[in-house]
């Protein structure tokens, strides 16, 4: 007997044991994808990842693999040791590495289908239940999803078994189905009609058929040549229909008639590149020598980092070095850090790169990601793959170079579910894996980074002049606080001087991007008599109010409420609002300039890839004259006419309780200045805040980002924070409050007894201290690079203690790596 070590998309134990029937010994292999049972009913898809013949020492009876996926394996050597690298570094569970790794449609999952009996259901004793047999009328069997969807109601489990119980209906599970190859159907001449001959006696029997007729002559004039040797081209049955504007009824009788026919062909979901290629641009003298000083960094370094000035043209760089890979024969993965910025890069690089593209991010359907997954696959295919951190997790067979573009962004940080990685550095290890280079490249790199050059790990290139003979914007320091003082800016969002400026640079047509890294309308809804704040039922936050919808959101859990018409707490009858997001920008920028066109690029209105694709490139072609928006405007755009950025509240980026908030709120600001002014033409970034005279300012307007780094780590020195060290945060929820402070108390002990005063700090409350019902208490760990093994040793024995402890069973415990 064979049996197989598997890893489940479960946030469980390492692996399971299965046996292995002996029809499939041959074909249960490592990195194969398994369907095995799990539970008293549902099935999942496993990855392999070993096969023994030892007999396992288990207290159980073991399950059998219930069929293989694959005739071929879906993972790749490398990533199986990726996933156990991420695994241990990020302190979680392989499944968790699973879950997100692998596209949905390669993950097969069991769900809960009911079937209706038709069976007297006259004695139906609730509405609801009557809602649920209801919604067969169309279909005997839905999924337990479908029936929430069609009812709306919220837990069907309880009336589902009532009705189980009645005999009314039944359940069952049934694999979800996977992915599905595309396919197009084509159109065809039957056998016997291919010579030119052949056609000559069709034709003359549809002159009494006109349409027949002309869609007979369209295919053939398209499906030309027509010989004995050369086969037709092949033609959609779509593309045929639009080029002649005939009805399909016509085609059907053509193929009714024995003269044609339709046959079904397997297509790929992945853009292709119809226009003919371009040549990656020249670099400029300045871009080309630091090309080369990257190549030869690349010599005796695997890390590179690129400190250029916005607007020097690091894109071309990176074009360059991966048309090189290109040239080799291996494959570039270029990392970005949100899905907006991919937009408008993924049509610049297509035009140099066409089919050597590869776009792989979650705006694309799960069909798409898994067609790119597969190619891919086993195949050392030249390809340069562009996407966000899920890229990662791609089967690279012959990965040469990792460019990771505007490293410093927090965005690289998965912040939500396990595996909470870094993608930066991540990358850095995926690289080293595969035998790969890394490039990390910003105009103001992250701290760490930066560090890591000065220590020497890593090799840095300075590019310090920008493309054209543009010159470094202007910034502007506008005192919010004085103009409120003497009531110039009482009610207005805008300064004087921001306004004029925004004046002069519509009058010369260009364009303006307004940034406010916070979306709705305002953030907080407060009692004018007792300044009570309407707060999340779920979460410690207040709510945001969106004026476009009408009502007040959770932005941690999605919790909406309509507004209030009086207090909750003292029935005063009048509220106010407090602060502004881009909501309100946009409504004050209308009304000052209602014949100006103006859109916004929030999380609100690009909830789609591509609502987002329709705002940049509008903004791009000039239709919009105006942009207002979160970080997601400043990351890595380029636009022509954009001369004048205004910043509107550099105090919210500044005052953040992170020890890396200064460092963000210099980066953003910088990044998001960085879109003014580009090509040949100086531009202006108007910065409004309360404190003109922050050195972190005064530092920004001198652009001088060396001091920022100097002050920054010596801050971080003095008080033993990263890049001195590292940081593990011991994350506790529980809903009851009493549990959760007895829990991180004792688990801050122990940990004290292991690890000693200097590294443990807590428990205490994080500034969002209850999130979806749930109480959050923190343990913070500081713990020095050398010391780090031993340390997360310490920190999982003293879980496993936790563990034995009854009343930890209510603790929901995850670890933060490098927060």
């Amino acid at each position: 007997m064979k049996y197989a070590e598997v890893i489940l998309p479960l946030p469980l134990g390492d692996t399971y044991t299965y046996r292995i029937p002996q029809e499939m010994e041959t074909q249960v292999q490592p990195d194969f994808r398994v369907i095995v049972p799990f539970g008293k009913k549902h099935y999942y898809t496993a990855i392999v990842k070993a096969v023994h013949d030892d007999i396992p020492p288990a207290p159980y009876e073991l399950k059998e693999i219930f069929a293989v996926a694959d005739d071929k394996p879906v993972l790749l050597p490398p990533q199986m040791k990726f996933w156990e690298w991420m695994a241990s570094y990020y302190m979680c569970r392989p499944g968790d590495v699973y879950k997100v790794a692998v596209p949905s449609g390669l993950k097969l999952e069991s769900e809960t289908v009911v079937h209706y009996n038709n069976v007297d259901t006259e004695k139906i004793p609730t509405p609801k239940a009557r809602l649920i047999l209801d919604a067969f009328a169309d279909a005997n069997s839905l999924t337990v999803s479908q029936l929430e969807k069609i009812t709306r109601i919220g837990n069907l489990i309880p009336l589902l078994n009532k009705l189980m119980r009645q005999g009314i209906v039944s359940a069952g599970e049934e694999l979800k189905k996977g992915f599905v190859s595309k396919k197009e159907t084509y159109v065809r001449l039957r056998d016997g009609f291919h010579r030119e001959e052949d056609l000559a006696s069709v034709l003359p029997q549809l002159k009494h058929a006109r349409q027949q007729e002309n869609l007979m002559r369209a295919y053939i004039r398209l499906a030309e040549p027509f010989s004995a040797d050369t086969p037709p081209k092949e033609i959609t049955k779509k593309h045929l229909l639009e080029v002649t504007g005939i009805g399909a009824h016509i085609l059907h009788n053509l193929v009714g008639r024995g003269w044609m026919e339709y046959y079904e062909k397997e297509i790929s979901r992945l853009q292709s590149a119809d226009d003919a290629l371009l040549p990656p641009n020249k670099l400029t003298p300045q871009q080309q020598e630091t090309f080369q000083e990257i190549k030869n960094v690349f010599h005796t370094k695997q890390v590179c980092l690129l400190h250029g000035v916005p607007s020097c043209g690091k894109t071309e760089i990176y074009l360059h070095l991966a048309s090189e890979m290109l040239e080799q024969g291996k494959q570039t993965l270029y990392l970005l850090p949100e899905i907006a910025v991919t937009t408008q890069i993924t049509d610049r690089l297509r035009r140099f790169l066409g089919d050597k593209l590869r776009v792989y991010h979650s705006g694309f359907s799960d069909s798409e990601r898994v067609e790119v997954w597969h190619e891919l696959a086993g195949r050392k295919t030249p390809v340069v793959v562009l996407g966000v951190r899920s890229s990662l997790f791609l089967p690279f067979a012959n990965l040469g170079l990792v460019i990771v573009d505007e490293e410093q962004d927090a965005s690289y940080k998965q912040q939500d579910a396990a595996p909470r990685y870094h993608a930066r550095n991540a990358a850095i290890m995926l690289a080293h894996m595969h035998g790969a280079k890394t490039l990390l490249g910003s105009a103001t790199p992250s701290l760490d980074s930066i560090f890591n050059t000065q220590t020497g790990k890593y090799g840095i290139v300075r590019l310090k002049a920008r493309y054209g003979e543009g010159a470094a914007p202007r910034i502007h320091l506008v005192d919010t606080k004085d103009l409120k003082r003497r009531k110039i800016m009482k009610d207005n969002l805008l300064s004087p001087f921001l306004k004029q400026k925004i004046d002069e640079a519509l009058n010369r047509d260009e364009q303006v991007i307004l940034f406010r890294n916070k979306r709705g309308f305002a953030p907080v809804m407060e009692c004018k008599s007792c300044a009570q704040t309407i707060r999340c039922i779920r979460c410690d936050v207040t709510l945001t109010y969106h004026k476009q919808r009408n009502i007040l959101i959770c932005h941690y859990c999605g919790y909406t409420q309509p507004l209030p018409h009086r207090c909750p707490d003292c029935g005063h009858p009048e509220m106010k609002l407090a602060g502004f997001g881009t909501e309100k920008i946009e409504e004050e920028i209308i009304a000052l300039y209602p014949s100006v066109r103006t859109a916004r690029l929030d999380p609100d209105t690009a909830r789609t890839r591509r609502d987002c694709e329709r705002i940049l490139a509008d903004f791009s072609r000039g239709k919009i004259q105006i942009l207002i928006g979160t970080q997601m405007v400043s990351k890595g755009l380029d636009f022509e006419r954009v001369s004048l950025v205004g910043i509107l509240d550099a105090d919210g980026l500044m005052h953040f309780p992170d020890f890396r908030a200064h460092e963000k709120a210099f980066q953003l600001m910088m990044q998001a200045g960085g879109r003014a002014g580009r090509r040949d033409r100086q531009g202006d970034v108007v910065v409004q805040t309360a404190q003109p005279e922050h050195p972190l300012l005064q530092m920004l307007q001198a652009g001088n980002y060396d001091g920022m780094v100097a002050a920054q780590l010596g801050e971080r020195y003095a008080f033993g924070y990263p890049p001195y060290s590292r940081l593990i945060t011991v994350v506790l929820r529980c809903r009851d409050e009493t549990l959760a402070d007895e829990n991180a108390a004792l688990f801050a002990r122990f940990l004290l007894d292991e690890l000693g005063e200097s590294c443990v700090y807590g428990p205490f409350a994080p500034p969002v201290n209850r999130i979806q019902y749930l109480h959050v208490r923190h343990i913070l760990l500081k713990i020095k690079p050398p010391q780090r093994p031993a340390a997360v040793r310490a920190i999982l024995d003293v879980h496993l203690r936790m563990q034995s402890i009854p009343v930890f069973r209510h603790i929901l415990l995850h670890y933060d790596v490098d927060n």
